[in-house]
């Protein structure tokens, strides 16, 4: 069981984060994180369970527009104009810390954990990028489930890109 995150974590996501890492492992390949609404939760996760340093090469923590700018080079005209939580943002995330790191896969996670005036609550946009491949994208509308429950269901997409990644082609 992840330690600090234990008893909150769900023992489905403590599987399934084990199996990212062993899966990691086995092929030789490091992750990275660009994580917005889950403030570094999944970069926690993957560094809880013994072992992963030989799986996890980074995280990257990026709440402001400016720290999404400078710390993974998405260009403000896509801040701007698409905004923070967006595809092109997401992607943009991704690909920024894949080329910011040493790493082979990157996953990265925008949206509103709860929502404020003009936010939809719950709509999250994930992509994952993996060296010389297509980045993909994801688009989810949790709800209003409240903001912990969100961030725990982005986890787990986050977790299901990874593996999929890991496991695929493509």
């Amino acid at each position: 069981m992840a330690e600090a995150l234990d008893p909150a974590l769900p023992p489905a996501l403590d599987t399934l984060t084990k199996q990212v890492l062993a899966e990691a492992c086995a092929r030789g390949l490091m992750l990275v994180t660009a994580e917005s609404c889950t403030g570094g939760l999944l970069a926690s996760l993957l560094t809880d369970i013994p072992g992963s340093s030989h799986a996890f090469e980074r995280g990257f923590v990026t709440y402001t527009d400016e720290a999404k700018h400078e710390l993974l080079g998405v260009p403000m005209d896509v801040l701007e104009r698409d905004g923070a939580v967006s595809e092109p943002a997401a992607r943009a995330m991704a690909q920024g810390a894949l080329a910011r790191s040493h790493g082979h896969i990157a996953v990265s996670v925008t949206g509103f954990a709860e929502g404020g005036p003009g936010e939809e609550p719950g709509l999250v946009h994930f992509a994952s990028a993996r060296t010389g491949r297509t980045t993909l994208h994801r688009e989810h509308h949790f709800g209003d489930i409240g903001r912990a429950a969100v961030r725990l269901r982005c986890l787990e997409v986050a977790l299901q890109m990874m593996l999929e990644r890991l496991n695929s082609a493509d």
